[in-house]
């Protein structure tokens, strides 16, 4: 079982398991307001200047306009020890904790062709905070170094010079890995062991199709991110 962590209109896009129709975008706007809208807008517009780059500079623009969103705890943001955003709640509420910063970096690198076997979601101990962390990796090879990408360190660094970082478990959207600084690391089963992976799948797949209660954060963040 996986740790818990503590830690003018753009057009429709479709990728592997995100899409944002005009209807969805109205949803964004009439439940966080048209600051958040923009922000759904320019994700979509990276996605667009993105697709025809390089592996490497797909990494830095996601990376890059991902960190920008506020770190915010789960506990603070939604009212709940443990909650996983969808890349839409997130940018919705212009904030989140390292899950969901990683889970939306994740699926936005996966739209842009980047391969399933190259990318994971990587849980660590992180000894400069001294708790549970997430961060997501890219494998130029499946047996190379990964790179890390962080919201805590905003410059892309291979794992090996992440010496504040003890990697725990690895897992992308099929498989669950023990991680290792270099290569997958041991098999151990299925994505879906972890509920909360399982949860925030469910509630990507319902975006697509109609608002659901769970999208509206706590009213003092809230107000804090539609201001922004």
């Amino acid at each position: 079982m996986l740790i818990a962590l503590s830690c003018a209109s753009a057009p429709p896009l479709r990728g592997n398991d995100l899409e944002v129709s005009a209807d969805l975008y109205r949803h964004v706007e009439h439940t966080y307001g048209a600051a958040a809208r923009r922000r759904v807008e320019r994700w979509r517009r990276l996605v667009a200047t993105s697709m025809g780059k390089d592996e490497r500079s797909k990494l830095e623009d996601v990376n890059r306009f991902f960190n920008e969103l506020r770190f915010v705890s789960d506990r603070d943001h939604w009212g709940d020890r443990d909650y996983w955003a969808t890349p839409l709640e997130f940018l919705g509420t212009n904030g989140g904790d390292c899950e969901d910063f990683s889970v939306a970096k994740y699926f936005t690198l996966k739209e842009l062709g980047i391969p399933d076997d190259k990318l994971a979601l990587t849980y660590v101990n992180s000894l400069k905070l001294k708790q549970a962390h997430m961060v997501v990796t890219y494998y130029p090879d499946t047996q190379q170094e990964p790179l890390v990408l962080d919201n805590i360190v905003p410059q892309i660094k291979p794992a090996s010079f992440r010496k504040d970082l003890v990697p725990i478990y690895s897992f992308s959207g099929d498989s669950l890995w023990v991680a290792k600084q270099r290569g997958r690391g041991r098999f151990l089963g299925k994505a879906d062991r972890s509920i909360k992976w399982k949860e925030m799948m469910d509630r990507m797949a319902q975006q697509r199709l109609r608002p659901i209660k769970r999208s509206t954060p706590r009213s003092d963040t809230l107000q804090k991110s539609s201001a922004q």
